[in-house]
C-alpha cells in the first residue's frame, strides 16, 4: 500500500537513536521517550492561499526533521510505523553537511 499526504501534510518515519547502556541497567522499551528526529517519506502539494494559489511546502521527501513529542497521527503501513503530520507541527529541518 502506498501512502500519499493531501495539502500540507507529511508522512514521517521516526529514526530511532542508538542505545547506550551505562552501567549495565536497560530501560524498557515501554519506559523510553519517543525519538523527536524523523526522516520525511512522502510530502502533500501544500495548502491554498485566500487567492487560491497553492503554497508549496519547505520540507522535502529525504530530509531529517525535528517534531515535537507528542506530534501527528500514527498509522500502520505493512506493519512499519509511520507518522502523518501538518508541515506547522515541524520544529526544525536537520541539516547535515
Amino acid at each position: 500500500m502506498k501512502v500519499r499526504p493531501l495539502y500540507d501534510r507529511i508522512l514521517v518515519k521516526r529514526v530511532e537513536v542508538k542505545e547506550q547502556v551505562r552501567g549495565g541497567i536497560i530501560i524498557p522499551d515501554t519506559a523510553k521517550e519517543k525519538p523527536m528526529e524523523a526522516k520525511v517519506e512522502a510530502v502533500g502539494e501544500g495548502k491554498f492561499d485566500d487567492n487560491g494559489k497553492r503554497i508549496p511546502l519547505d520540507v522535502k521527501k529525504g530530509d531529517h526533521i525535528l517534531i515535537g513529542k507528542y506530534a501527528g497521527t500514527e498509522i500502520k503501513v505493512n506493519d512499519e510505523e509511520y507518522l502523518i503530520l501538518r508541515e506547522d507541527e515541524v520544529l526544525a529541518i536537520v541539516e547535515t553537511k
